[in-house]
């Protein structure tokens, strides 16, 4: 008998061996090189604890999309895709209308956000892109979703454990992961491929009324546009910091210099959607800027009403703002071109 237990004891060890279960397949994600633009500022919001990854942003984009993920109602949106259309830079478009919004805003594009260290939102109130689809999610004049309903649908769901995997390391999904891949995704929505940026990268030349549009838009005697929303030396074309720009002479707040790329896209304008088309916002800037005791510092010719152009000043203005206009995110390839 003693000469068997060497024998028993391998097939025992064979067989509890056999039983383990075994540990699940490693996956190293890809990692994800955002572009650099030419004139682009060169600090980020990426935080540590989210790197971005080509499996992060392309499981972002799905739930980005996704409209099966929250409950349907007559008057709430369903995704992010349901208010931030790409057609309209990731924005509202004409029909997001303050009934339609249930606040008192309009909507921000979701494009070049990665490089907005200031806070987000109007106000810069909500301080990072987690944050910001946390809130969405929640809130209850937005999307309104359980986020224990949605981990749970996530989970049940025969694609995206799988998904989650590749990007998180891990099929056991959490909220904070959907935070954090949506967030990619929107980091990843990078414009600067304009005829503007074609301009500054040596591809294509402006004609003679958008160079001096751009001459009025960078001159404090012109229309004095730089400070807030800056220029090429500064090619987000917004500070993403607060200002009083004089719409009212009573004070409701500071509201932050949205940027001015795709701005042909983002009607309605102002944080309250009260001018519909570009023409307006230039006549405004021009003639109609009001006092009051709160006016950014910034607001150099309020005492005269607005910056003053001339009819073809403002012609000329407009033509250079609609050079900021990419219809599509651009390729990566171009956006690293000196």
């Amino acid at each position: 008998m003693k000469a068997h237990f060497p024998l028993l004891f391998v097939l025992l060890s064979l067989v509890l061996t056999a039983c383990r279960p075994t540990p699940e397949e490693t996956y190293t994600p890809t990692p994800y090189e955002l572009p650099q633009p030419l004139f682009f500022p060169t600090t980020t919001n990426i935080p540590a604890d989210n790197p971005m990854t080509e499996e992060g942003v392309e499981l972002g984009k799905k739930l980005f999309f996704d409209s099966n993920l929250s409950p349907r109602t007559s008057h709430l949106p369903n995704c992010c895709a349901s208010c931030h259309h790409p057609e309209y830079s990731f924005e509202g478009g004409p029909e997001a209308t303050l009934e339609h919004l249930g606040t008192e805003h309009t909507m921000l594009p979701l494009i070049n956000l990665a490089w907005n260290t200031t806070g987000l939102g109007w106000k810069g109130t909500i301080k990072t892109l987690e944050e910001m689809v946390y809130a969405a999610y929640t809130d209850p004049l937005e999307i309104n979703a359980d986020t224990a309903e949605v981990v749970r649908m996530l989970q049940q769901s025969d694609t995206y454990p799988e998904l989650f995997r590749k990007a998180f390391g891990t099929d056991r999904i959490s909220f904070i992961q959907v935070e954090k891949a949506i967030s990619q995704y929107v980091r990843s929505l990078v414009f600067a491929d304009s005829k503007f940026d074609r301009y500054l990268r040596g591809e294509e030349q402006l004609d003679q009324d958008e160079l001096n549009g751009y001459m009025l838009f960078i001159t404090e005697n012109g229309a004095d546009c730089f400070h807030c929303h800056g220029g090429g030396s500064n090619a987000l074309f917004t500070t993403n910091l607060m200002y009083n720009n004089g719409l009212d002479a009573e004070y409701h707040g500071d509201f932050k210099a949205p940027t001015l790329r795709n701005i042909a896209l983002t009607s309605p304008y102002m944080h309250d959607g009260r001018f519909t088309t570009l023409d307006e916002v230039i006549d405004f800037y021009s003639d109609s800027v009001q006092y009051s005791e709160f006016i950014s510092p910034l607001m150099h010719h309020v005492m005269q009403g607005g910056v003053r152009l001339t009819p073809e000043e403002k012609r000329q203005l407009k033509a250079f703002l609609l050079t900021l206009t990419s219809q599509t995110g651009s390729p990566r390839s171009n956006l690293n071109r000196k």
